[in-house]
């Protein structure tokens, strides 16, 4: 699915990645985790095309790697950024069907009626303008917005950051669904109980490099790693 080799990005004359692989299987979700600072959004910027780079990206074995932000989104990554970044100005109905494509084999794919059913609470706020839901609204409208490109890889950069209790255990209900549908997920968030329950593999990255990679199993059995790099 996504596989990306001794990648290297930063802003001007700062490096930030120096050289990190990873990959995610079709139909897994994959972590990229990390204290703050150490180069996780750097990355997810890196493969939507938005910095210069250096190295390897390839989906579904082809190479994304000079693509523009908007060649990748059309390659089929739909991205959930930090912040969320909906269209302040248009209504939920707008923010939703602006982002609609169709994909050759995309399955069932998403619509307007099936991104509603994923998230009922969007139904009742269509001819809301963007700015004025809620946190919480605004992220799952992000997240409905990202589906609606029917993409073969979702990433979130963030995904809970900010929401209260409830609609983070919204989020991540949604997450789980996603998967047991079988959706390609790159994640990123600092829950990690809620994480490990659903991701199949985790990269952590420490300065720009990966400092470990293994399993949901695997970092659960690793008390230091969690405590040495995520604060766990």
């Amino acid at each position: 699915m996504l596989d990306v080799h001794d990648l290297c990005a930063g802003y001007g004359a700062t490096r930030v990645l120096f050289g990190i692989d990873f990959k995610v299987d079709r139909g897994q979700v994959v972590t990229l985790l990390g204290r703050n600072g150490m180069g996780k959004t750097t990355t997810v910027w890196s493969i939507m095309g938005d910095l210069r780079r250096t190295g390897s990206i390839r989906l579904d074995g082809q190479n994304i790697s000079r693509f523009s932000s908007n060649q990748v989104c059309k390659a089929g990554i739909g991205l959930v950024p930090e912040g969320r970044h909906i269209f302040p100005n248009l209504t939920v109905r707008e923010n939703l069907v602006v982002a609609a494509a169709e994909r050759p084999g995309a399955g069932e794919g998403w619509t307007l009626d099936r991104v509603l059913s994923m998230f009922p609470s969007l139904g009742s706020r269509l001819s809301n303008f963007g700015n004025q839901l809620s946190g919480g609204e605004q992220q799952m409208l992000a997240i409905g917005r990202a589906l609606m490109t029917n993409p073969r890889l979702l990433i979130l950069d963030e995904a809970t950051e900010g929401l209260a209790p409830r609609i983070r255990a919204e989020i991540w209900a949604c997450l789980g669904r996603l998967k047991t549908l079988g959706q390609s997920i790159l994640l990123i968030d600092k829950n990690f109980a809620h994480i490990n329950q659903i991701a199949d593999y985790h990269y952590i990255l420490r300065k720009g490099r990966i400092a470990w990679y293994g399993t949901s199993a695997e970092l659960s059995a690793a008390a230091h790693i969690q405590k040495e790099h995520l604060g766990v």
